[in-house]
């Protein structure tokens, strides 16, 4: 079967809600979107397990990528604080679920970064099992924003971990990260490359962003995004 992931989808189905997103802003009449202001962001806990989160009283959208994707400095720049998330150049540094209180409204996670982390094949197989419970169970897991280097081309780990979320049902928007650190010919060449390699297999393509924490890009749309869907998952 060509399409082994097609389901009959309902426009309340939250997998729609992310895919056709983009066409369902265009509806919206220009001024319509206000900016989301940052108020406060603060640590709230690291969980070694789902069950031990705290309360799914509010939506929570969470952060993953390949080990040294630049998870940290997306959060830290999203929020507009350098020090909320903790930055390393050692990778695997992030091992526990780690949940962020954003305007005491929602959640951000950071999840541990899937890849070349120097541990052993036990640890490794703790983190993977920790991550997709996390990632199936987690009542009010709206999104979950999949970091991929803008920098390279097309990496098999990342679409390996995207089948995964398609297996698990669970609905996603891609981060293309570092877009300030490779010219924009490779970058843009990068990231139609990535979004050409789903097309052979997928039916729709999430929505996408290119991002650099340096140059802020990329912060606004994203907030955007995580505004309006809090408005749904508040309705």
């Amino acid at each position: 079967m060509l399409f082994p992931q097609i389901r009959v989808l309902e426009w309340y189905d939250l997998v729609v809600r992310i895919f056709c997103h983009r066409a369902a802003k265009l509806r919206n009449l220009p001024g319509q979107k206000t900016l989301m202001i940052i108020r406060s962001a603060t640590y709230v806990i690291s969980s070694p397990d789902h069950t031990k989160s705290p309360a799914p009283d509010r939506p929570e959208y969470a952060f993953i990528g390949r080990s040294n994707v630049g998870k940290s400095s997306l959060i830290n720049m999203l929020v507009g604080n350098d020090k909320l998330a903790k930055t390393s150049g050692t990778p695997g540094k992030t091992q526990l679920i780690n949940h962020f209180n954003i305007n005491d409204e929602w959640y951000i996670v950071d999840l541990p970064g899937y890849g070349f982390a120097k541990v052993s094949q036990s640890e490794r197989r703790r983190w993977e099992q920790m991550i997709e419970n996390y990632l199936r169970k987690r009542e009010n897991l709206v999104t979950v924003f999949v970091l991929i280097d803008s920098r390279h081309s097309p990496q098999k780990i990342d679409l390996e971990f995207l089948e995964r979320l398609r297996k698990w049902d669970v609905p996603f928007c891609l981060v293309f990260t570092k877009s300030d650190k490779e010219n924009q010919r490779t970058v843009s060449k990068n990231v139609k490359d990535f979004l050409d390699r789903m097309r052979a297999t997928w039916q729709f393509l999430p929505q996408h962003f290119v991002t650099s924490a340096v140059k802020k890009m990329g912060r606004d749309k994203i907030l955007a995004l995580i505004e309006e869907m809090n408005g749904e998952f508040n309705a």
